[in-house]
């Protein structure tokens, strides 16, 4: 639930933390590490007993003023400080969150115009629990060398890379990506806290101990943009620099950058790398 979560956020945030962080001396000996309860609320010009009550849950309606505050004194910047008036926001509000139920995952018809008219360069959709909905030509050529639409449905991104062994093959920066996709589910699940797809998804997900591993809903690793490294078994390797355009409030159009000056392969034009580290 989002109250849980944002409390856990606030507890975890807190132990982060040291007094140097905040420009304290670091004093005695401390039983827990972190910073005392005491000390951000203080920072943060409220009671102890209050914040006590935001972090086990038994308030869940802090003002916005509250929360900025809270941010201020935790440090938060940019994604976490977003992603933690996310959790503030929600956590009272869980069933009028909007989409909160299970979406039915279709794109439509101007999507699919667009993945078309975006030929040759490689594009395509994913919903908000990794599914890919649509792609183009360019992408179903370059992806099925590497297995990623060998299965019958539709091909889920988190899923290829804990469970398909071809994935840590061809992904050579298999961690970031895996860091990624499972920042991205973390956000949705914040964000869609009714849709109980979204949470069978994560549930089977984190029966993987590598995505386990990975589960900590209080950290912040998103990322619309990046670079996948792939060894790809007619092209080489690869360096595929790739974009996230939001299509609608649940769907995103991910476009795989193509570079003009590199010659074509297969239709594709693939930016190939200067050195790939073992």
């Amino acid at each position: 639930m989002a109250g849980k979560a944002f409390a856990e956020f606030l507890i975890a945030r807190r132990a982060e933390l040291r007094p140097a962080d905040v420009g304290m001396p670091e004093g005695r000996r401390r039983r827990t590490p972190g910073l005392r309860r005491e000390e951000v609320a203080v920072r943060a010009g409220m009671s102890a007993d209050y914040l006590a009550r935001l972090e086990q849950g038994r308030d869940t309606n802090p003002s916005v003023a509250v929360i900025d505050a809270l941010a201020d004194a935790l440090l938060l910047r940019g994604n976490e400080r977003h992603h933690f008036s996310l959790l503030a926001l929600a956590s009272g509000n869980e069933s009028r969150c909007p989409g909160s139920e299970s979406a039915e995952e279709k794109i439509a018809d101007t999507i699919q115009s667009i993945l078309r008219a975006l030929q040759p360069t490689p594009a395509f959709v994913v919903g908000r629990r990794l599914n890919v909905l649509g792609w183009n030509a360019a992408w179903a050529d370059f992806v099925t060398p590497l297995g990623l639409l060998d299965n019958e449905g539709q091909p889920n991104l988190a899923w290829y890379t804990f469970h398909d062994p071809a994935a840590r093959q061809v992904l050579r920066n298999w961690s970031e990506a895996a860091d990624m996709f499972t920042a991205a589910l973390s956000r949705a699940k914040l964000r869609w806290p009714g849709d109980n797809s979204l949470l069978e998804t994560i549930d089977a997900l984190r029966r993987h101990p590598d995505f386990a591993a990975r589960w900590k809903p209080h950290h912040v690793g998103a990322r619309v943009s990046g670079m996948l490294h792939i060894d790809h078994p007619a092209h080489g390797l690869v360096q595929v620099p790739f974009e996230t355009l939001e299509a609608d409030r649940d769907q995103s159009i991910i476009v795989w950058l193509t570079d003009q000056a590199q010659a074509q392969t297969h239709g594709l034009r693939l930016v190939r790398p200067t050195a790939v580290n073992e």
